[in-house]
């Protein structure tokens, strides 16, 4: 039997093997070549909002840097808003507190009462007085009326008598009682006119007194003076609060502004009611629109007296830039105060607003 078919056999087997392996293998290789170059290019390829961060990132690097068109001044600065506290006019007890801090009032709500049942007390007594002076003053107008029946009488008898002594027809010493009797009359009646018009006194008096314990009880009812959000909450229902005490601190949410502070070159370039931008450290991709409504007109932080020019250009004086109107009306419930960011301020009205600097508000 020969051997060498069988070695033929085995050997061609062992080939086609390998070459089959090799085929193999160099597919693998292109597609994974091809694979890795798909996700290198896709790496490259950058996310839309990544290229925007980038984008408001660059653009706020720019801002932020040191250079900035001529006529053009920027500062840091902290948005600050008006501050009104309510507190309590009369001391008493806080019955009801109906707010509490973060919650939104509006211009006479009322936000808390204080009980004061020694107030309420005073002004039963007080109606009770002028029930009483109406009454005192029908009685005296029920006396005026039978005093001039009494003086009318007397005045006749008295005229009666004159012409009676003139004829002498009757007694002088009758004729005395009657003149008597009339005086006595005549003074009665002057006495209730006086009478009535100290009841009609005492009306006033009365009267006074309620509206003066009704104004004490129209104070003990705590409104919100201004529209606005509840700040600070300093008291809580059923503490025991003095005369003038401070119950809540609300802030005035359509008076907000950003302070700065500018060298005085530049201050005192700036025009009052002129535009300017505002961009905040949180939000950093919206532009909001101001105006200057206040250049001090002292400096801060320095000596009261300065005599060198050197000196004088490090005066520093506080610039308010108040918040528009209709942009707080419509993003209220977002405003806080406390938060840093950059006012930009123009020392030349004439100058344009570059395009970063164009109003870009939340949608």
């Amino acid at each position: 039997m020969s051997f060498r078919p069988l070695i033929v056999g085995v050997l061609s087997a062992v080939i086609v093997s390998v070459s089959v392996s090799l085929v193999a293998s160099t597919l693998g290789l292109s597609q994974g070549e091809s694979l890795i170059g798909k996700a290198r290019a896709q790496s490259h390829q950058q996310n839309p909002l990544e290229r925007a961060q980038s984008a408001v990132e660059s653009l706020i690097a720019r801002l932020r840097g040191n250079e900035m068109p001529d006529g053009i001044v920027k500062s840091n600065g902290r948005i600050e808003a008006t501050q009104v506290d309510v507190a309590a006019k009369y001391p008493g007890r806080l019955a009801t507190l109906t707010v509490d801090e973060g919650d939104e009032v509006t211009a006479g709500q009322v936000v808390a009462t204080i009980s004061s049942p020694e107030t309420e007390a005073q002004l039963r007594g007080a109606q009770a007085q002028v029930l009483k002076s109406k009454q005192a003053l029908a009685e005296a107008n029920a006396l005026i009326a039978q005093r001039k029946s009494d003086l009318d009488f007397a005045r006749g008898d008295y005229e009666r008598g004159k012409k009676q002594i003139a004829d002498r027809n009757l007694s002088a010493q009758v004729f005395d009682q009657r003149r008597n009797r009339f005086e006595a009359a005549e003074a009665a009646y002057v006495a209730a006119n006086a009478q009535r018009d100290q009841a009609s006194f005492a009306i006033d008096v009365a009267q006074s007194d309620v509206e003066r314990y009704q104004s004490i009880l129209v104070d003990l009812v705590l409104v919100s003076p201004r529209s606005g959000r509840v700040q600070y909450r300093l008291a809580r229902a059923g503490e025991v609060v003095a005369a003038g005490q401070r119950v809540l601190t609300i802030l005035d949410l359509n008076d907000v502004y950003l302070t700065i502070y500018l060298p005085a070159d530049d201050a005192g370039k700036l025009a009052l009611g002129d535009d300017a931008r505002i961009i905040l450290d949180p939000v950093p991709q919206y532009v909001f629109p101001s105006t200057i409504s206040f250049v001090a007109t002292e400096a801060q932080f320095t000596p009261k007296s300065v005599e060198t020019t050197e000196e004088r250009e490090k005066l520093m004086f506080r610039v308010k830039l108040q918040g528009d109107a209709q942009v707080l009306d419509k993003y209220h419930r977002q405003v806080k105060t406390g938060v840093r960011g950059l006012g930009f301020v123009r020392t030349d009205p004439r100058v344009p607003w570059p395009g970063e600097l164009s109003v870009r508000l939340p949608e």
